[in-house]
């Protein structure tokens, strides 16, 4: 039987979508057009906007599954863009990159373990909204620091510190969440022999 969370054309899965059409237009601008400043600009837009899928789902009463489930690997694929990125033009420092992209990389082996297991997708926290936004903060700021606006490198390294913080304590929470959902799912009976 078929739900209104089983939905894909929504207009918060659209807004989704963009968001996610929006990586590729980055790597465009950061490699394509050898555009630093605008390709930071564009994280910021694509970070800022994370909100509004959400708020219109909500509020136009589109909740989806699809939207549950794309809405963080947009975020995840934004981010692990702009740290690649960055690591590649030498615009985000290593301190910073490399455990962002260890905290995404255990996430994803988190979600993964999770589908394989067919338990679902866990529910996104406050706390990580608030860390993913911060570090939408912190990583186009060392895009513009690289781009002649000195001062946005301590506005990067501040947010990135206070950022990674967060979203690591996240991770943790996110992996109680998924070992407290595999105790409560139903284990298959034994035929006893």
């Amino acid at each position: 039987m078929t739900t209104h969370e089983d939905r894909i054309l929504t207009v918060p899965n659209l807004v989704t979508f963009i968001r996610l059409a929006g990586v590729g237009v980055f790597w465009w601008l950061l490699f394509g057009a050898d555009n630093v400043a605008g390709a930071a600009w564009l994280i910021v837009i694509i970070g800022w906007t994370d909100w509004i899928d959400g708020y219109l789902a909500r509020k136009l009463d589109q909740v989806s599954r699809l939207g549950k489930a794309l809405d963080p690997v947009a975020d995840r694929l934004m981010i692990a863009s702009a740290v690649i990125g960055g690591l590649i033009k030498g615009v985000v420092p290593v301190a910073i990159a490399l455990p962002l992209l260890l905290r995404e990389a255990v996430m994803a082996l988190v979600a993964g373990w999770m589908a394989a297991k067919g338990h679902g997708v866990l529910e996104v926290r406050y706390l990580g909204k608030l860390a993913t936004f911060i570090l939408y903060g912190a990583v186009p700021a060392f895009y513009l620091a690289a781009a002649g606006v000195d001062f946005m490198w301590w506005v990067g390294w501040i947010m990135g510190v206070v950022g990674l913080a967060l979203y690591w304590w996240v991770l943790f929470q996110y992996v109680a969440d998924a070992r407290q959902r595999q105790l409560e799912s139903p284990r298959p009976e034994r035929n006893g022999t």
